[in-house]
């Protein structure tokens, strides 16, 4: 640990390294919810002796080899990858043989201040809205006339760990009438976005207003202006006044490029640990795409509490769902619904084609052709438990 702190490391770093060089000095300066205490406290526990595991040794050399669990927490980026390829294997079942649209809604800038203090319910309103204005579009009969089926995934990052707050939504091409048929999207065309960012505005303000009214959000720190009623009408007038943004990319080609979207986005954690670059005993270097140069690759330095307090922004409120499935999706009548868009459809049901219940040994040899059973010291023996392990208070270091 020392070493670590001496000076600036341009070997691996991990997300975990920072938390444990920083996260006493960061927690110290800062005032967490528990949430965010558990998340730091996970994430730096995880694959160490301090949640125990097993001791394996090799049936043909005797070497030994320690293999920690995992804390499995949503905001490790070390524990997504297995959780990922899980709920993609659920979800191949609910896929329709039909193009998806990508469409992106986000809020402006102005409203993250009360997101800080009131994460649950603006997330809430954001999904509503989001949800709500792609439903109405569907069942107009201008553009689709039935019910859609829509994934959308929040997201409240940026590539610099700044606040951006907004939902990805994937959503099929086509739309199931009350008469059992499917309506089919124009080619290249599902709604006019312009006309999206209107009523999607129009719906997160009138829910906010309501939030408002009642009187349940936090307002403190740098909302404390926003508790008198005459502030709340200015920025709400001020956010009407603002052109919003839904953006709208071209559709996929069908279901495989819908599951690598997917993959992208569904189980991403603010950082993962390939852009970090460095560490040392005040900084943190990382990778990050500027959108605004055409996504070219920059690398940026912060100090390491400033990062840490950038990626604390992210840990969602406890048992917040930030996937969510609506229109012919929604758990109530996904089944019959889904049934009835593959008869319109004249499709059957896709196989679920990896098991849930597959074991990590398997995973890993199906995901990366990585053997966890065969020994890394001689190639040919392989790894039979020796030892469980128990977790440690105090692991050392």
């Amino acid at each position: 640990m020392a070493a670590r702190q001496a000076g600036a490391r341009s070997s691996k770093v991990e997300l975990a390294d920072i938390v444990r060089v920083h996260g006493a000095a960061f927690c110290t300066k800062h005032r967490l919810c528990a949430v965010q205490h558990r998340a730091l406290r996970a994430i730096e526990r995880c694959r160490t002796a301090a949640l125990g595991g097993e001791l394996r040794q090799c049936d043909a050399c005797g070497k030994q080899r320690y293999v920690y669990h995992s804390c499995r927490n949503r905001h490790c980026p070390k524990c997504q990858t297995r959780a990922k390829e899980r709920w993609l294997a659920a979800q191949r079942s609910e896929l329709l043989p039909v193009p998806y649209f990508h469409l992106v809604f986000t809020l402006p800038h102005e409203l993250n201040a009360l997101a800080q203090g009131n994460p649950r319910e603006i997330y809430t309103l954001l999904f509503a809205a989001a949800s709500d204005t792609l439903i109405e579009f569907g069942r107009n009969p201008r553009w689709l006339g039935g019910e859609i089926a829509a994934t959308l995934v929040l997201h409240t990052w940026g590539q610099t760990l700044t606040q951006h707050l907004h939902v990805h939504c994937l959503v099929a091409a086509g739309a199931l009438s009350q008469a059992g048929t499917w309506m089919r999207s124009r080619r290249g065309f599902l709604f006019p976005v312009k006309a999206l960012s209107m009523v999607f505005r129009a719906k997160f303000l009138a829910r906010l207003s309501t939030v408002f009214a009642r009187g349940v959000l936090k307002l403190s720190g740098a909302t404390a202006p926003l508790s008198e009623p005459p502030a709340q009408r200015m920025l709400l007038a001020a956010l009407r006044a603002k052109p919003w943004v839904v953006y709208a990319k071209r559709p996929f080609a069908g279901p495989e490029q819908v599951l690598q979207y997917l993959g992208r986005y569904t189980h991403r954690v603010a950082i993962s640990n390939e852009r970090l670059l460095a560490l040392d005993a005040e900084r943190v270097r990382f990778r990050y795409k500027d959108y605004s140069s055409g996504s070219r690759q920059r690398t940026l330095q912060l100090d390491a509490l400033e990062f840490l307090r950038r990626f604390a922004l992210h840990v969602l409120p406890r048992g917040f769902n930030r996937i969510r499935h609506y229109g012919l999706l929604a758990n109530r009548n996904k089944r019959a619904l889904l049934e009835r868009a593959r008869a319109a459809l004249d499709a059957p049901a896709p196989a679920l084609q990896t098991p849930l219940s597959e074991s990590a040994c398997a995973f890993w040899q199906r995901i990366a052709g990585i053997d966890l059973e065969r020994c890394p010291h001689c190639g040919r023996g392989r790894l039979r438990l020796f030892r469980v392990l128990a977790p440690l208070t105090h692991p050392p270091p």
